[in-house]
């Protein structure tokens, strides 16, 4: 959702800057990118003045806010209704880098669904941790000439799983 922020926030800069008009957005990127909570007095002063103008960038700004409510759900008939709406409101605003993740939204609303189903008892955390150490251990062999050595390698980085019987063994 950053990046379409983003994208639209240069899109209009330019189109700002080719009318001849007073460059609004200028130095305003990471504000965009914030959340309200995080921004500097400056940035807040700077946004409160946008607020009252008609900017794309604000209107973009606005809808991705707004979405951050959806996480809060508890019940997933509840979050399915504010995701369609959220869409809804999305796919009318003429804003097409958001109307394309309101599409993946609608496309993935299952998947997103089971997040409440399970009650958010479950963090992908661990299963990027592994990951993470995967692509590391795979990094590092990468002077190993077989598949095998490296699936050794993997075993000895991730600890406590059972070696494979063709390791060679000292006892």
């Amino acid at each position: 959702m950053n990046e379409a922020i983003d994208e639209i926030r240069r899109t209009e800069s330019r189109a700002l800057a080719a009318a001849g008009l007073a460059p609004l957005l200028k130095k305003m990127r990471w504000a965009f990118l914030k959340r309200r909570t995080n921004w500097t007095r400056g940035q807040r002063s700077r946004m409160r003045a946008l607020e009252s103008s008609s900017l794309r960038t604000m209107r973009a700004f606005l809808l991705v806010e707004g979405f951050q409510h959806f996480w809060t759900y508890v019940s997933p008939l509840w979050a399915g209704k504010f995701l369609d709406a959220w869409c809804r409101r999305t796919m009318r605003s003429r804003l097409e880098p958001l109307k394309k993740i309101a599409r993946s939204l609608r496309n993935h609303r299952p998947l997103l669904m089971n997040y409440f189903k399970a009650r958010k008892a479950y963090s992908s955390g661990v299963v990027e941790g592994l990951n993470n150490k995967v692509k590391l251990t795979v990094k590092r062999s990468y002077g190993f000439r077989t598949a095998a050595a490296r699936e050794v390698a993997l075993y000895h980085t991730l600890g406590k799983l059972p070696e494979p019987m063709f390791t060679h063994s000292f006892f």
